[in-house]
Parts: C-alpha cells; sequence; structure tokens
C-alpha cells in the first residue's frame, strides 16, 4: 500500500514504481526549498555459511528521506534509517575480541539530468566479547549525499542493501574444554582443578600418551597459536593447517626454545607453537601426538585476527525490497541571472544626412545643392558633424531649386553639410523627399533644405570637391596652389548663369526656327 501525505508547499512528483504490500510514502514540509519524502521500505536480508544471517532471513524496516526541491549548488542529501522489523536479528560468525563493526550500505539509483549511484554508508561499533550468534547492533542512520550542477529533474530509487561486519584486530583464547575444540582419535584425559602455580588457562588441561592422538579446532582468523605446558616428561607434537604439515611441523615441550633439555615440571600458560599470516577466514588446525608414552598435552588455542582493510565479503549479507518499489522526483532549479545594467532597451536615434553605399564602382560623385535665393542670406543644410564635401551653390534667381537626395539609411558614413550664400530673391520654398517635389509661393525669411548625399564609398576618407580647378585633374583633393574658395565660388556661380542664359538662347532659336518653318 502506498500513502500519501500532505503538506508540501511545492510540487511534488512521486513515481510509484510497484504495487506490493508494505511501502509507505510520506510528504512532509518545511522551510522554503527544504521539502522532503519519507519512504517506507521494508528489506529481508539473506546470506551463506559464515555470515551474519545466522538462523535465517532478518528483516529490516527502514526509512529513507529524500529532499524534493533543491536549487543548483544545493546537496541532494539522502538519510536512511534502520531497524529490525521482528525478532530476527544478525548474529556474530564466530568468536571475536571487542571492536567488531557493523557497516551497511544503501544502493540509492539516480536518473534524469544525470546517471549514477549514491552509496548511503552508516557504522556501528559491537561492544563487548563476540562469541556465535552474538546480536549485532545496527547503524541509526545512513547518508550520502551529491553535487548538484544542472537544474532539472532527478529520480532518487532506492535499491539493495548490503551489510557487513568487520571483526576487530585482537586475540581470542579457546580453551582446551571448549566445544570447538575436538578430539578426533586416541584417548585424552580432561585434567580440571590444577594447581594455580601451574598458570594453566583456566586451571586445567587435556593430555595423551597415545602415538597418533589428534586433537582439532576450526577457527576464524589470521593466525594461531598453541599454549601448554613445558615438562620433562612430554615429547614431540605434530602440526597441520588446514591438512597441510605446517611450519615449523612440530614442537618438543621437553625442550627449551634453543633445543637444550629442560627440567621445568607442569610449567603452564606457554606459547610453545605459532603460525602466523593466515589469509583472513576459516581454518583448521592439527595437533598429534608424534611419541607413544610422551606426553601431548593442550591446554588452549590463541585465535588471533589482524586489522582488516575491508570488511570480509565472507560475512556480507544482502537485503531485497519485499515492499513496493518507490522513487522522488527532485527538481533542482537554476539560478536566475541579473539583467544587463547596460541594456536599457531605448531605441538609439536615426542618423540624419546619412550617405548610404552606392551598387555603382563609379569614382564618388560630387553633391550638388542647388539653392533658392531668399530673403535670408545663408540657408543652411544640416546633417552630422563629420568631415564633408563642399557644396557650391549658384545664385539663380530663376530657375527652381533642386536639392538631390536619396532615402536616409542609418549607417555610420559621413553626412555633408552644405552652406551658401545666396541674394535675398523670393522664391518658393521646396523640399524634396525622394518621391517628388512640393512647391509653394509663400516667402520665408529662413530657408532650410536637409540634404543626403549618396557616396560610392562607404567611408570617404579625404573632403570633396564640387569645381575642379581649371587644368587641375579631378582627384578628389583640393589642390594647394589653386584658387580661393571664394574665387571658386565665383567661377562656379559664372558658370551656372552661363549655362543657365545659353539655354535660354537655345531655347529662343529653337522657337524662331519653328517659326519660321511654320
Amino acid at each position: 500500500m502506498v500513502r500519501w501525505g500532505a503538506g508540501l508547499r511545492g510540487a511534488v512528483a512521486v513515481s510509484v514504481l510497484g504495487l506490493l504490500s508494505g511501502a509507505l510514502v510520506t510528504l512532509t514540509s518545511g522551510p522554503a526549498g527544504a521539502n522532503t519524502a519519507e519512504l517506507e521500505v521494508d528489506y529481508i536480508c539473506t546470506g551463506g555459511p559464515g555470515t551474519i544471517v545466522r538462523s535465517g532471513p532478518v528483516k529490516l524496516s527502514t526509512r529513507v528521506t529524500v529532499p524534493t526541491t533543491l536549487s543548483v549548488g544545493e546537496p541532494l542529501n539522502i538519510g536512511w534509517a534502520l531497524a529490525y522489523k521482528d525478532a530476527s536479528r544478525f548474529g556474530s560468525p564466530d568468536y571475536f575480541a571487542p571492536g567488531g563493526k557493523v557497516a551497511v550500505t544503501g544502493d540509492v539509483e539516480l536518473s534524469g539530468v544525470w546517471r549514477g549511484v549514491l552509496k548511503p554508508v552508516g557504522s556501528a561499533d559491537q561492544s563487548g566479547q563476540l562469541e556465535p550468534g552474538t546480536v549485532l547492533a545496527l547503524p541509526a542512520n545512513l547518508s550520502d549525499s551529491a553535487h548538484t550542477e544542472k537544474a532539472g529533474t532527478v529520480k532518487v530509487t532506492p535499491q539493495k542493501l548490503f551489510v557487513d561486519f568487520t571483526p576487530p584486530a585482537g586475540e581470542v583464547m579457546v580453551n582446551d574444554d571448549d566445544q570447538r575444540v575436538r578430539y578426533e582419535t586416541g584417548r585424552w584425559r580432561d585434567l580440571n582443578d590444577q594447581p594455580a602455580n601451574n598458570n594453566d588457562h583456566h586451571h586445567d588441561i587435556h593430555r595423551t600418551v597415545e602415538q597418533g592422538a589428534t586433537a582439532s579446532l576450526s577457527f576464524t582468523g589470521t593466525g594461531i597459536e598453541y599454549v601448554a605446558q613445558r615438562d620433562f616428561r612430554a615429547g614431540k607434537a605434530r602440526f597441520y593447517i588446514d591438512g597441510a604439515p605446517a611450519t615449523p611441523a612440530y614442537i618438543d615441550a621437553s625442550k627449551m626454545s634453543d633445543g637444550t633439555p629442560s627440567n621445568d615440571a607442569n610449567r603452564g600458560g606457554l606459547t610453545l607453537w605459532r603460525f602466523l599470516g593466515l589469509n583472513y577466514g576459516k581454518h583448521v588446525v592439527q595437533v598429534v601426538n608424534d611419541e607413544q608414552g610422551k606426553w601431548t598435552q593442550l591446554d588452549a588455542f590463541r585465535v588471533i585476527t589482524k586489522e582488516l582493510a575491508e570488511p570480509p565479503t565472507e560475512h556480507r549479507a544482502t537485503c531485497t525490497l519485499v515492499s513496493a518499489p518507490v522513487s522522488v522526483n527532485v527538481t533542482i532549479s537554476g539560478k536566475t541571472s541579473s539583467p544587463d545594467p547596460s541594456n536599457t532597451g531605448s531605441p538609439r536615434p536615426d542618423p540624419t544626412c546619412t550617405p548610404t553605399p552606392a551598387p555603382s564602382s563609379t569614382p564618388s560623385p560630387s553633391p550638388t545643392c542647388v539653392q533658392p535665393t531668399n530673403p535670408t542670406p545663408t540657408p543652411t543644410c544640416t546633417a552630422t558633424p563629420t568631415p564633408s564635401p563642399t557644396c557650391v551653390q549658384p545664385t539663380n534667381p530663376t530657375p527652381t531649386p533642386t536639392c538631390v537626395t536619396t532615402t536616409p539609411t542609418p549607417t555610420p558614413s559621413p553626412s555633408p553639410t552644405c552652406r551658401s550664400t545666396t541674394t535675398p530673391t523670393p522664391t518658393p520654398s521646396n523640399s524634396n523627399t525622394g518621391q517628388g517635389n512640393t512647391s509653394t509661393s509663400t516667402p520665408k525669411p529662413t530657408l532650410t533644405v536637409t540634404a543626403t548625399v549618396t557616396p560610392t564609398r562607404a567611408t570617404p576618407t579625404t573632403p570633396q570637391v564640387t569645381v575642379v580647378p581649371s587644368g587641375g585633374a579631378q582627384t578628389g583633393e583640393a589642390s594647394d596652389d589653386g584658387p580661393s574658395g571664394m574665387g571658386l565660388i565665383g567661377g562656379g556661380t559664372a558658370m551656372v548663369i552661363g549655362s543657365v542664359l545659353g539655354g535660354v538662347a537655345l531655347k529662343r532659336r529653337q522657337a524662331a526656327h519653328v517659326r519660321g518653318r511654320g
């Protein structure tokens, strides 16, 4: 069954991936940006021989906490609380010194804007000496986090759990009458209540005088030591590890460590033989009496476990979902960028009197601004203040002035400034829009004409002149040795007047000629 809780202040999407019983989804709310979803998920844990699953599967009840709304840069934190669901428990796989550890690792699948696996981990130290079946404490919580680097939706789906037991580094004494010690062959005497001054472990020993009598111990660790008495009545004892002769292969308890005979009697609690450097795991040690009529005694075994870098895989339990698998969608929002203060959004003013590049590749013509005569001696044609060609205007009381322009196009090209001096003759004012001329007969004291010149090049680099001095080349540059500006204006005026008069004379001739033919 899947139940939904209330209280979220933001949008939360939880996908139910199955319909098995036992999955509980609780939605909680908190401060802005801190909404969470809590998933209650049940597990069943199993393992083979030697694992911490001692007597049947172990059931766990877990609660997974996942944030549902984050901003880019905030960590995605996964929390996982654990508890035993019923009377089943994990148990110690063997005898160990105090200080064992239980570690639980979760497996959380991430999909969406990125894919990966989170591994929430928690651990709990075990107090006291451990024996096979000693109940192991679970860590209260697991946790892990992922760094969010981009906006989007991440789906979080809890998967399996793995429970590992790491034994402590240390040693454990196994007495001669421990149930794990087996007296396999021959007759062994159980001698209890030995004198304390013998220094025997637990004040008891086992002894045999039969050649070939064998005792063994199955243990878990990385090394083993043999503890017994040194006595002049003892003989040789041979040792085997996992069925193979050990190194050293035997000891003689009637001699000192340097091989000289000993006069000791019942001197117990001594480590007479050891074998270290085993791989961690299950092993079997055997002690065999090698001489008939000589004592071979067993006081205790000392099991040694060195510090392990990683939890042994042989103790691992694997937990799988038994309730409905669920997933939580985590919404990660991006950070809002601040607007560009330099962008005001206001339009730029259109330039006036701006030349437009002409498609022709011919040399740049000089503009001709023909201004009418009017009562104002200084009409002005105004454009942007850039280097401009000089426009020579004639003073002519007869023809209609024309200012030739093209449609303005906003380009960074220079515009001409036309200035002329005219005689005060009342003439109609004209305005050219590029489509036609409109004339009125009302005299005005001031005439302002706006002219736009279309150069053939994008940006003239030198001032242009309208009239080329006699004998000079049309280079587009003013001659340093030529006439002055006033001379050019006078000459240009005379040329224009002469042209007009010549045209009038030509028209009269043509008219007379027509009348004569008539």
